[in-house]
């Protein structure tokens, strides 16, 4: 699986804003949607273009157009909080939705919601979750995905844990494709209740107060 941490100031920047736990919500959403924009010129990074001709007022030159827009699946609801970024790079990309909660008790994520499509076979898909703990609700939409034909996808996180990420070879390993992990920084590990340490708290209650 090829793993990329994006190292870039304003990616820290963002990061920080994220992680203080006195930013507000107003101030939260904003932080997440600047990172996320940065991750998404990562994630556009392998993307193929076609070069066309483009006129200037000068005279005429070389321009590109991209081939094909992938498909954007954020996992609701934190996930959500990173489709803005994604889509003001890529306006017409055509956008699925995975719901998953975690049950309080077992701390097992319960799928609630699944908008994906039949007939993936050669689409891209971009899975957005800013917090990839344990793993397992992106496992259960990089399932999901296979399942309908998807065998390049993409996942897009702020923050990984190391338990999430040999999660995610296990499920490449498994065979569901060729996966991709791009994120802004990977943390320390997991607490007792399976939270992100340091971490930023829960992205979904923090963006959109809690359930």
């Amino acid at each position: 699986m090829q793993l990329t941490v994006v190292d870039h100031p304003l990616a820290r920047v963002a990061l920080s804003v994220l992680r203080d736990e006195s930013t507000d919500v107003a101030g939260f959403r904003q932080a997440m949607g600047t990172l996320s924009s940065i991750l998404a010129y990562e994630a556009a990074r392998g993307l193929s273009v076609t070069e066309l001709p483009v006129r200037t007022p000068l005279t005429e030159t070389t321009g590109a157009r991209l081939d094909e827009l992938p498909l954007v699946v954020p996992v609701l609801r934190a996930g959500l909080g990173l489709l803005p970024g994604m889509l003001e790079h890529l306006p017409g990309a055509p956008t699925a939705f995975v719901g998953v909660k975690r049950n309080e008790t077992t701390l097992v994520p319960e799928p609630y919601l699944d908008t994906v499509s039949e007939g993936l076979d050669g689409i891209e898909a971009w899975v957005l979750d800013p917090m990839l703990a344990t793993g397992g609700s992106m496992a259960d939409a990089l399932r999901r995905l296979a399942e309908r034909g998807a065998t390049d996808v993409t996942a897009v996180c702020v923050v990984c844990a190391p338990q999430g990420i040999e999660a995610m070879r296990a499920i490449e390993q498994a065979g569901v494709g060729r996966l991709r992990l791009i994120t802004a920084t990977i943390d320390d590990g997991l607490n007792d209740a399976k939270f992100i340490v340091p971490g930023l708290g829960d992205a979904g209650d923090r963006q959109f107060g809690p359930r």
